[in-house]
């Protein structure tokens, strides 16, 4: 078992053991196991990065909050059931940090049945934007905002050669409309189109199309590992094109399973970058990490990171008994909250979080450079 794993396991077991000495319960479904695996348990860490900190301080309103954690292992129909165990068997008072888009698709009935807010879900889905859910509360922007971003940075490195290669999914179509945005308002079109199953993808026929094609960047809206197995084959075919992909895809454990690949792979980002010390956000975030003997930051537990000061912001205004209502009433009251150099606002019809949107290089060193 890797150490992520125990670490991811030993999450889910100490949350469950713990759950009755809570006094604040909140959810969490992802894929600690699976191909997202990575990217969900850095987010994870940096929410428990300030979680712990509250917690150290005598939580909110002199009560712990305590974080519940699942695996779903990524499969979306596992994580509409673990978000019915939370909230109807747990009894949680919110949820938080879930991953995916039908992912989070799926537990959108029991949120809506019980009343019951969701914070921060890890996921940039427009569908969850508009029409506004009114039981979501997003911090972070959207994909389809990242994903026209990055097309008019490709068009200004006149790149015109685009293909774009997306999962079979609401994440990979929602991600593709962002796509075709940027790639109109450039004067261009896609080169190559392609979806590819998102349970199983077999890349060998599309980067064939790529390759004849000439396509000189390749816009991959895909989880995890198979961003990696597309990257593979796209070098094994011959193919130099330039590769880029999201967010969702903005954390440590990405980088390590690129491998020697790794260099100049372009990921979009969604907060500023986790070296900026002149964002309060990330001072934070990094002085925390020090003082738990952690090195380094990455992107994937700065967005946990501010997700969970969202999240304890609620639970703050929904004062020392917190019910399932209150949180809701809550959250939709914040206003130009400071979440460190970037604020954020809601109410009962914006639901939207932040929209920073920008794009880092993963360079020499392993690392993502702006």
């Amino acid at each position: 078992m890797q150490p992520w794993h125990k670490w991811g396991a030993a999450l889910v077991l100490g949350a469950t053991l713990g759950a009755s000495h809570a006094q604040i319960l909140v959810g969490q479904t992802a894929g600690f196991s699976g191909q997202v695996a990575a990217g969900v348990q850095e987010t994870t860490q940096g929410a428990k990065l300030f979680l712990d900190a509250v917690n150290g301080k005598g939580g909110v309103h002199g009560q712990k909050i305590e974080l519940i954690s699942m695996d779903d292992k990524f499969d979306p129909k596992t994580a509409g059931e673990n978000a019915r165990t939370l909230i109807e068997d747990k009894n949680v008072h919110v949820m938080f940090l879930t991953r995916g888009t039908p992912h989070t698709e799926s537990m959108i009935p029991h949120l809506d049945k019980h009343g019951v807010a969701l914070v921060g879900p890890s996921t940039g889905a427009m569908v969850l934007h508009q029409p506004v859910r009114k039981h979501i509360f997003n911090v972070r922007a959207t994909y389809q905002r990242e994903a026209e971003k990055a097309m008019a940075h490709l068009a200004s490195m006149g790149i015109t050669r685009i293909a774009v290669l997306y999962a079979d999914d609401s994440f990979g179509a929602d991600g593709v409309t962002g796509a075709q945005k940027g790639l109109t308002q450039a004067k261009l079109q896609p080169v190559v189109l392609e979806k590819f199953n998102r349970a199983k993808p077999d890349f060998t026929p599309l980067v064939a199309k790529i390759s004849q094609a000439q396509a000189q960047a390749v816009l991959m809206v895909a989880s995890g590992t198979s961003v990696v197995d597309g990257y593979n084959a796209l070098r094994q075919a011959g193919s130099t094109a330039q590769v880029v992909t999201l967010s969702n895809n903005a954390s440590g454990g990405f980088i390590k399973s690129l491998g020697e690949n790794a260099r100049g792979v372009i990921v979009t980002q969604v907060y500023p970058n986790e070296r900026s010390l002149t964002f309060p956000l990330v001072k934070e975030a990094i002085d925390l990490a020090k003082a738990k003997g952690m090195t380094e930051v990455s992107p994937a537990m700065l967005e946990g990171f501010a997700a969970a000061k969202v999240l304890v912001e609620g639970l703050r205004r929904a004062g020392p008994k917190p019910s399932r209502e209150k949180i809701q009433t809550a959250l939709e009251s914040i206003q130009k909250f400071d979440l460190g150099g970037l604020d954020i606002s809601y109410g009962p019809d914006d639901h939207t979080g932040l929209d920073f949107a920008d794009l880092s290089i993963i360079g020499t060193d392993g690392k993502f450079r702006r």
